[in-house]
């Protein structure tokens, strides 16, 4: 006590004060962040576990296991990508044809772009895709590759310079967005749809800026853009100028000069 009358162990009971921990009455464990109390509390350690080559392989597939390789795909996918040039994606249907006019736009597009001085990425499957690639390394130019787990494998398409394979569908999406300059979106199905509004939303909500997204093939793309002019807009969904984020065309050339003029805001080159 102090001459006050006061306890210099404020907030501690006199019985506290010098006195041994007391034992808690049930079991407790820290690991890392993370505490555990009675019968969550496990009987081995982790070195045991990592140790113990005979224990149970379940660990492979938990949730904080899959972290890491999460982690990894992104890590390999910066890696590999980091030193690309300036590059385009390009989207479209696996199923589209050999001999079709998409492909064949596909094809031209991949050239035009890898002239252009354009690396050219697609999912690295079939159809639209190796169109893409196809062209780009008729060209000369840097084919990329990116492709993905599925249960019915595709693999590489053989026009494929330089590949990768993810597990993740949003891994692999933010390498298309993250390295490349804008999205020339061919005719195609639900994962085209899916990538198309992802980019979108993205640009629209400005995490992404000065980003084309070209809609390539009036035709395939028409009812899709009115209906998001009568209906999306119309019943207050999307704002007008949203119908500003994208661009039609049927044109290889004006494909470059959308591209082109994207990297010269107000004139002057970014």
């Amino acid at each position: 006590m102090t001459a006050t009358g006061e306890d210099k162990h404020y907030g501690h009971g006199p019985e506290e004060v010098g006195a041994p921990e007391r034992k808690k009455p049930w079991p407790e464990k820290q690991k890392g962040p993370v505490l555990l109390r009675r019968d969550q509390v496990g009987t081995s350690t982790t070195d045991q576990r990592l140790l113990d080559t005979t224990g149970p392989t379940d660990w492979l597939h938990t949730d904080p296991w899959r972290v890491w390789r999460i982690t990894s795909e992104f890590v390999e996918g910066f890696g590999a990508l980091a030193e690309l040039p300036a590059a385009i994606s390009v989207f479209g249907s696996a199923r589209t044809s050999v001999d079709s006019p998409e492909y064949a736009a596909g094809v031209a597009i991949g050239r035009a772009l890898a002239e252009a001085g354009y690396a050219v990425i697609t999912g690295g499957g079939p159809g639209a895709m190796e169109a893409a690639n196809r062209g780009a390394s008729d060209a000369g130019g840097l084919s990329v590759g990116l492709g993905i787990e599925l249960p019915f494998e595709q693999g590489l398409n053989e026009f494929v310079d330089l590949g990768l394979n993810f597990r993740y569908f949003f891994v692999r999406k933010t390498m298309f967005v993250k390295y490349a300059q804008g999205f020339v979106v061919l005719p195609g199905g639900l994962g085209t749809l899916d990538e198309l509004f992802e980019a979108l939303t993205l640009v629209q909500t400005k995490k992404v800026t000065r980003f084309p997204v070209i809609l390539f093939g009036s035709a395939y793309w028409g009812g899709l853009v009115e209906w998001l002019r009568t209906t999306l807009v119309a019943q207050g969904k999307a704002a007008p100028h949203d119908l500003e984020l994208f661009h039609v065309t049927d044109e290889v050339d004006e494909v470059l000069k959308i591209l082109e003029e994207s990297r010269r805001p107000n004139g002057s080159e970014i």
